[in-house]
């Protein structure tokens, strides 16, 4: 056979056929083949994902409403890797023929076309959380909602319809069922066991899913830890699956100032969306449709861009020529206009996330600083940052049962695994640490320790001082949300480790994160927030964020510095006067002898002068973190002190 010769294929399909098979994806089926992109990927951050979209649902209604939000979260086990998560506020409550839509329906929701601060943005989330519950258990959504004390509970059970991305309900003959608000009603809901605290409104959704709780670092506790601290207006009531309770009470009693919704900037439109709306705008001329559109574009400026670009400010927008729009585009670009609005953010503020801090975080030394409003692509942004130093490590207030549990529970292969993500803080000194006082293997597996050497690890732990070889603890946040995966690919963790925390008293190793009993907290407030993916995990690397990220970084630091400076100064002074005091009675003993004066009155003289030369032993700081009884230094604002005897 010639090596040139060709071998007619056979066709196996006909562009006929192949159209045939082309179909409509829907949105839910979509996202239940990829439930990974909405933190699914894994029966622990599944549960955490559910708990999450549910609080932040319910913080938001609260505040969009004008009332102190309480929240309740119950964890029950279902059975073997299934849990029935159930999250209940003092919300407004919904009514009734958005209940459905709200549940049982992805892409669905109030908050993705406004321009203000919100946790939620994408009306995804705790659609989403059913979804992968009825997936996995096959079981659906249960909603009760109360909208006034005089209105009846509307109470539903909802499943998604994934090929329509429409919700199907199961009960009341699918319309729902609506509980009288009196006392026949309590009987019905005792009767049918729907799970409901008695409020005048609020909302309460029940998720049934396959999911896996562990304690320590990226679960429910310190998701809901977290949320406490920057959320310190709110009440969490919170049981576990063990039903042990834990509750959060609220240190601030007022709420959040409320965010105006703003128009989008210019500079953060592209040349695809501006010709977009040009086209689909009501407005009569491009003036009109420049200073309606937009935020900071006034008559004057709409009139100086229809000029450099050389168009008419009376024409229709919708005869503007492809040309005319690009070059409208380029001098929107170059125009100088005025930084949007930025009453759209609410930040936590300086002295709140003191509060909050304090109320969770164990420490001696707190300060916050919050940086001026700046923007990205015209969307406006806010960095805060609270840090706190010292106080008792977390490992330290382990008993011996809940080791046992957190072990019985973990995933880690090795000890060294198991400690390094299980404790915040933890690095791989201070795991070298214990293992070398417990006498322990790092490569041994948690799961076949025996007890007596469970004890020895448990004493390691809780008698160790860490601080030495202890990592900083970074909390991650973005409009108040506690963002607990992917670490590493957040602009947040990138700006830390690439700081010089050793001129401000922390030991580090060029970029890793410092090493100190230091945990800090960074929040982003913007009205779209730049996540990496739709899990909302981590922030984006803008050259603007980061640029503000660094400037609250440094403000804080140069806090901690000062800190640290006093702090080594009045150990040195201590540690002078400790051997002043040990050979005092030695020299008043030998001048006495000398020139016969009385060795007591010589030691007391001596044990003055003694305490003059280390006065900087006895300064004393009040709550202001200022000296008493003197003030040379200034820590500046929002810093908080608290006496080591007081941990």
């Amino acid at each position: 056979m010639s090596e040139n010769k060709i071998v007619p294929v056979k066709r196996r399909i006909s562009a006929e056929d192949m159209a045939k098979s082309q179909k409509e994806i829907s949105v839910s089926e979509f996202f239940a083949k990829n439930r990974h992109l909405l933190g699914f990927d894994n029966p622990r951050k599944a549960l955490l994902t559910t708990v999450k979209e549910a609080v932040d649902n319910s913080l938001d209604a609260c505040e969009e409403s004008g009332i102190l939000p309480e929240i309740w979260v119950h964890i029950q086990s279902a059975g073997k890797d299934k849990y029935k998560v159930s999250v209940q506020d003092n919300g407004p409550g919904i009514v009734k023929k958005q209940i459905p839509l709200i549940f049982g329906k992805l892409l669905y929701g109030s908050k993705f076309h406004r321009l203000r601060m919100s946790r939620g943005q994408q009306g995804i989330g705790i659609s989403a959380a059913g979804m992968y519950g009825l997936l996995t258990t096959g079981k659906p959504v249960k909603v009760t909602s109360k909208i006034s004390p005089r209105k009846p509970v509307h109470y539903y059970v909802i499943r998604m319809d994934t090929k329509t991305n429409k919700p199907d309900i199961l009960n009341g003959k699918g319309e729902g069922e609506d509980i009288p608000p009196n006392d026949d009603g309590r009987k019905l809901i005792e009767k049918n066991q729907i799970e409901w605290i008695e409020v005048d409104h609020g909302t309460r959704v029940t998720i049934e899913l396959e999911a896996k709780y562990n304690r320590g670092r990226g679960s429910v506790d310190e998701y809901l830890e977290q949320t406490a601290i920057s959320n310190p207006h709110v009440t969490l009531h919170y049981i576990d699956p063990d039903n042990s309770e834990k509750l959060y009470e609220r240190v601030v009693h007022v709420l959040p100032p409320e965010p105006v919704e703003i128009k989008p900037h210019p500079y953060g439109i592209e040349l695809g969306r501006l010709a977009h709306l040009l086209h689909d705008t009501a407005e009569p001329t491009i003036s009109k449709f420049l200073t309606e559109s937009f935020s900071k574009v006034g008559a004057v400026t709409a009139r100086q861009l229809c000029t450099a670009a050389g168009i008419n400010c009376q024409k229709p927008p919708k005869k503007i020529q492809r040309t005319e729009i690009e070059k409208l585009y380029e001098i929107i670009q170059e125009t100088p206009i005025p930084a949007p609005s930025t009453d759209c953010l609410t930040p936590i503020g300086e002295e709140h996330l003191l509060k909050g801090l304090h109320k969770v975080v164990p420490g001696q030394f707190f300060a916050t600083a919050t940086r001026p409003p700046a923007v990205y692509r015209g969307n406006p942004f806010q960095i805060e940052v609270g840090l706190a130093f010292g106080g008792i490590p977390v490992s330290h207030k382990v008993s011996l049962e809940t080791l046992e549990e957190m072990i019985g529970e973990s995933d880690a292969r090795t000890l060294r695994q198991f400690l390094t993500s299980t404790f915040d803080g933890i690095g791989t000194d201070a795991a070298n640490k214990i293992f070398k006082a417990s006498h322990l293997r790092p490569r041994t597996s948690p799961k076949k320790l025996e007890h007596k050497e469970l004890v020895r690890l448990h004493e390691s732990l809780q008698t160790l001082n860490l601080s030495e070889g202890q990592t900083m603890n970074v909390y991650r946040y973005a409009n108040r949300v506690p963002l607990q995966f992917q670490p590493g690919a957040c602009l947040i963790t990138q700006t830390v480790m690439n700081m010089n925390w050793r001129s401000y008293g922390l030991n580090q190793t060029r970029g890793q994160l410092p090493r100190g009993a230091v945990t800090l907290i960074v929040h982003l407030a913007s009205v779209w927030v730049p996540f990496t993916s739709e899990s909302k995990e981590a922030i984006a690397a803008y050259p603007e964020i980061q640029k503000e990220l660094r400037l609250a970084l440094q403000a804080v630091g140069r806090k901690l510095g000062m800190y640290m400076k006093r702090r080594e100064k009045v150990k040195h002074e201590g540690e002078r006067r400790s051997i002043f005091l040990r050979y005092l009675s030695e020299v008043a003993k030998a001048v006495a002898s000398v020139n016969g004066s009385e060795e007591q009155e010589i030691y007391n003289a001596l044990v003055e002068i003694a305490k003059k030369k280390t006065a900087v032993a006895d300064i004393q700081l009040d709550e202001n973190g200022q000296p008493i009884e003197e003030n040379n230094d200034d820590f500046g604002d929002n810093v908080l002190i608290v006496p080591e005897e007081s941990n």
